[in-house]
């Protein structure tokens, strides 16, 4: 009898997280066990109010298209799923799975998706439901532990370094100019911060401040100024989550808290200890929305991993995440395997230690670690000047 397969795409977008999409979509039509391809609306919130489309009515030229499109075309959401599994809220995810005879689900994620992974697949097996349960990896921190990189996080750095780029150029024009401070993605992990390393002399920043690094104010201070006034100008890039005391605020269910204003507070310190003029920029959701600049390697893995997991459902696998182990940097080879999601859930994989010399660069292992990942363009269609992206009619599954 066949099974329908349901996917779900959750937490933030990625450049390349219908391009996960895409690929379990291609590679389940090649399997007759599959039936319909069911696309969950806003992540879980799909499955407990039955929202569910039925990608097989989409227009193949849409779908031809998921790979360059941006966002997550199914929605997606922040919803923290109860960790008591007798919770009455699971009782409609449960029916909407029997209502579907959904035997397949997939959920695309990062670390808190992991976490509503793992939980799926545990309350699947205290029901007895008949239900695989596969995650796929994505998130442009690069956080995620038991693979080399997360999906996404390739395509994000190659757009934080062209940025960065053409903000140090722009910088670099006055004889006597600002000193500009680049607010970039990263929470806890500086990965993203960290990409602009790989820029050289003369298009790199001066300094970098990562969260992994403790927060010296006064130390801070001291190279901020010398780097200023030994050049006339500077540029210094900051994760968003550099450790310095901040006002409270409101947190989503997972307890993060937002972190926008980084860049603006250490402005004002700067100027009010200092006097030295300064600009700042954040980078914001472009550093995950951006279709033009994303890594090649980036999308052919987000591709290929997910016709991997297709395959390994369909032999039984669950609760797992699909992963990547890489093989050699020259030439770049990688291999897929999976590993037990609830290790992966809610864990966290930070900058190494021996990755991180000081303010003013990164280790060379990380340089060859990062390298291999941005090559490579991607072609994009594009219409009357912006690129084309996938529209779907949404047509909700029976």
């Amino acid at each position: 009898m066949k099974r329908n397969l349901c996917y779900l795409q959750s937490g933030g977008p990625t450049a390349v997280i219908n391009s996960s999409l895409y690929g379990a979509y291609i590679e389940a039509k090649e399997h007759e066990e599959i039936g319909a391809f069911l696309g969950s609306r806003y992540g879980i919130e799909g499955l407990l109010k039955d929202d569910l489309i039925d990608m097989g009515k989409e227009k193949e030229n849409e779908i031809a298209l998921l790979p360059q499109t941006p966002g997550a075309i199914l929605g997606t959401t922040r919803k923290k799923m109860p960790e008591d599994l007798s919770d009455p809220l699971y009782d409609d995810l449960l029916e909407t799975i029997e209502r579907h005879n959904i035997g397949y689900l997939f959920v695309n994620g990062g670390n808190d998706s992991m976490d509503t992974c793992s939980r799926l697949h545990r309350l699947f097996a205290h029901h007895g439901v008949d239900c695989r349960v596969l995650g796929i990896p994505k998130t442009v921190d690069n956080d995620l532990l038991g693979t080399d990189h997360s999906l996404g996080y390739p395509s994000a750095a190659k757009h934080v370094m062209n940025t960065v780029k053409e903000a140090v150029i722009d910088a670099s024009c006055y004889p006597h100019g600002k000193l500009v401070l680049l607010e970039i993605m990263g929470r806890n992990a500086g990965w993203l911060t960290a990409a602009s390393d790989l820029l050289p002399y003369p298009y790199r920043p001066d300094l970098f401040f990562l969260p992994e690094n403790p927060f010296d104010e006064e130390r801070f201070l001291k190279v901020i100024s010398d780097t200023y006034w030994k050049k006339g100008y500077a540029v210094a890039a900051l994760s968003e989550g550099v450790q310095l005391p901040r006002p409270k605020k409101k947190v989503d269910a997972f307890g993060h808290s937002s972190l926008e204003g980084v860049a603006v507070t250490l402005a004002n310190l700067i100027e009010e200890k200092t006097k030295i003029p300064t600009r700042t920029m954040e980078l914001s959701l472009p550093q995950r929305a951006d279709p033009i600049n994303v890594a090649r390697i980036d999308r052919e893995e987000a591709i290929e991993l997910s016709r991997y997991a297709v395959r390994e459902i369909l032999k039984g696998e669950s609760g797992k995440m699909v992963c990547i182990r890489r093989l050699s940097n020259e030439p770049y080879k990688v291999e897929y395997f999976t590993s037990d999601v609830h290790v992966v859930a809610n864990g966290e994989r930070k900058v190494p230690r021996e990755m991180l010399v000081d303010e003013t660069r990164m280790a060379d292992s990380f340089r060859k670690y990062l390298a291999p990942l941005v090559k490579g363009e991607v072609e994009v269609a594009y219409e009357d000047g912006t690129f084309k992206a996938a529209r779907f009619s949404y047509v909700k599954a029976e």
